[in-house]
């Protein structure tokens, strides 16, 4: 039996692998962009995708209808975060170098506000049923704010928040907290910290991905490259998984059943799950090195890499196309 286990798990996987589960479909090149890429964000409506070139101190606005960079938001402060909200047209740039968050217009790209948060303004996500916006910055907290960028309340972490993720049927927040080794639990209602997990021996948890109807959490670490499997209910660790080196990005692919993490060692890890509490990694598909931030669209059925300069090739966002 347990032979006929292992070579139903065998095709499985060879099965997977020759499916490609991702698929260069074209690269957009960014001729005059310099130095570090981080984090992106998306306009499905409009088919714009916003990508934080953090060492150009630039946003870079391409468009993905023609595959060619329509605008860029100059003299920032190493962009790292950004978020666009559709319901606003409201496009949200948060920078490390002023720990400012900057609002702008979503169409005209002009500065409406500029909320300052003293240092290290890092990761964005948005609460479309409270009309929320939050930001990690500093040594240690989670800033939250409303859509017109009124400060609303801070929640101390003790330590600088990496990548988290909100549930959205109940007010809990997850936090990477790398420096703690840990992950914090936050009530977003109380604004409060809950609890927190320890990542065990799995350190640099960067980059974070969020499977609720399953309770899972999916975490990526460093040092070693391992995915974590975390129950929500318990914080229990449920399985470790060799994973992308220097991680920043990581998606869950609900449709799919996947997990794709992005990693500066030049590749994107796909796993996909056998059961709830089980997954494998499938393939890992060789990219750029260096190339350790992307975005995921299920909307538009997409992966998007970015690449930053290296030598006389420029620098680029590569964008892939899901397989069935």
């Amino acid at each position: 039996m347990r032979l006929i286990t292992l070579l139903l798990f065998s095709a499985t996987l060879v099965k997977a692998q020759s499916s490609e589960p991702l698929k260069l479909e074209k690269k957009i090149e960014l001729p005059d962009v310099q130095g570090r890429i981080d984090h992106m964000s998306i306009d499905v409506k409009g088919q714009r995708l916003f990508v934080s070139a953090l060492g150009n101190n630039t946003l870079e606005v391409i468009d993905l209808k023609t595959g060619k960079r329509a605008n860029t938001i100059s003299g920032l402060g190493e962009p790292q975060g950004t978020l666009y909200v559709a319901s606003d047209d409201r496009l949200y740039v948060a920078s490390s170098k002023d720990g400012t968050v900057k609002i702008f217009d979503g169409s005209s790209l002009k500065l409406l506000k500029t909320v300052d948060y003293g240092d290290d303004a890092d990761n964005l996500r948005y609460d479309a049923a409270r009309k929320r916006v939050y930001v990690g910055y500093g040594s240690g907290a989670l800033g939250e704010l409303d859509v017109a960028g009124q400060k609303i309340a801070e929640i101390e972490l003790g330590s600088h928040p990496e990548s988290f993720q909100l549930e959205r049927n109940s007010p809990r927040i997850y936090v990477n907290l790398p420096k703690s080794k840990k992950i914090a639990v936050l009530d977003r209602e109380t604004q409060k910290v809950l609890t927190s997990w320890g990542t065990g021996i799995s350190f640099n948890n960067y980059a974070m991905a969020l499977d609720e109807a399953d309770h899972l959490l999916f975490v990526v670490t460093r040092i070693p490259a391992r995915l974590l499997v975390l129950d929500t209910h318990s914080g229990k660790i449920v399985q470790k998984l060799s994973a992308v080196g220097d991680c920043d990005d990581v998606f869950y692919d609900q449709a799919r059943k996947r997990i794709y993490a992005s990693g500066g060692e030049g590749a994107i890890s796909v796993f996909e799950q056998g059961d709830p509490d089980h997954y494998r990694e499938i393939v890992r598909m060789q990219t750029v090195k260096g190339a350790r931030t992307s975005f995921f669209s299920p909307d538009l059925d997409r992966l998007y890499l970015a690449v930053r300069r290296q030598g006389s090739a420029p620098a680029m966002i590569q964008v892939f196309e899901m397989s069935h």
